[in-house]
């Protein structure tokens, strides 16, 4: 490791705020992809008759375990659980419901509040919130990580492109990019879900056709002004390609200002996500989604452990992300020592 490299990852260290927050949020995301092993409506280990499966990871008939039915079998279903009990034990993931799991045997009417079974509660088709929040954050937490990651490499491309070889180039580029940032983002959107049944995959490309624009004036400028430096000029006058100078020599320098912005571009895709889930434009019907959430919180008014779960899950997410983007900012800063 460089000097360099040693001196911001000792000003990331120093910034404690950012720092922990860092590993809260890698903590959580790695627990939220781990969501089949915590909120589940199938067992983890099921032993009958001396045999074991595993039916979190394997479809089991319920003729397997007594029934009559060749479909996969039920655990919750009184009768395929009292014949697996009776011949042998179930061992269940904390939360025994998925994020579709709808709970038939409520003694209240939907949304109910907390309880020992369902620990924050269940929205009003009677799905599990905890789970339902658990699959939410990681749907979100992804689609941001994607929607970011092609997003910085078209915009540094773009950027690149146009900061290095200038002229007509960056004219043009310059003029089209005005002309794309001006379309209505959200108005496409209505429009192409009122034609086509929306997904994660299809929502991801239409947000990318708009979210690259946000790093193209970052790396324009730092190629701007790197290309006349003198070891530029070297390179070039040496004989190195244009593609070589501007991948190997100018990029490095131009993405210390890029992975700055990085952390705030990620909380911007999730937070567009969940605006386009509650206004009912995201994700399809029934997707575990934070968005979604917040709509139901605001239609159950009389249910305020909807919108608490949605709104702390979302604060906590967008706090540590930003106390991270300020951490990683301050170990690019050639201002501190």
């Amino acid at each position: 490791m460089s000097p360099i490299q040693q001196r911001r990852l000792a000003n990331f260290r120093r910034n404690r705020r950012g720092y922990w927050s860092l590993w809260i949020f890698l903590a959580l995301f790695g627990l939220s992809l781990c969501a089949e092993l915590i909120a589940n409506d199938r067992p983890l280990l099921v032993s009958y008759q001396g045999d074991l499966y595993f039916p979190v990871v394997q479809s089991i008939p319920e003729e397997t375990f007594g029934g009559f039915l060749p479909s996969e079998a039920d655990y919750r279903e009184s009768v395929i659980a009292d014949e697996i009990n009776s011949h042998g034990w179930m061992l269940w993931p904390p939360i025994r419901f998925s994020y579709d799991t709808v709970h038939y045997e409520l003694d209240q009417p939907s949304p109910a509040p907390p309880s020992t079974e369902n620990w924050l509660g269940t929205d009003d088709q009677a799905r599990d919130v905890a789970a339902r929040v658990i699959y939410g954050f990681r749907i979100s937490v992804l689609f941001g990580l994607i929607l970011t990651a092609l997003s910085c490499l078209v915009g540094v491309a773009v950027g690149a492109l146009q900061g290095y070889y200038g002229g007509k180039i960056d004219l043009f580029g310059q003029r089209f990019i005005e002309i794309w940032s001006g379309l209505p983002v959200l108005y496409l959107l209505i429009i192409l879900s009122a034609i086509l049944q929306p997904n994660f995959w299809w929502l991801l490309g239409i947000m990318l056709l708009f979210s690259w624009m946000g790093l193209v004036d970052v790396v324009r400028a730092e190629f701007l002004r790197a290309r006349n430096l003198e070891y530029v000029k070297a390179a070039r006058a040496l004989g190195m390609g244009n593609r070589k100078i501007m991948f190997r020599h100018i990029l490095p320098n131009a993405m210390v200002a890029t992975l700055t912005f990085l952390p705030f571009i990620l909380t911007g895709a999730i937070t567009a996500l969940t605006s386009l889930d509650f206004l009912g434009f995201g994700l399809p019907p029934g997707s575990p989604s934070l968005g979604e959430l917040i709509y139901q919180g605001k239609e159950n008014l009389h249910a305020p452990w909807l919108g608490i779960s949605a709104f702390f899950s979302l604060a906590l997410m967008l706090t540590l992300l930003v106390f991270v983007g300020e951490a990683v900012r301050d170990a690019f800063d050639p201002r501190k020592n």
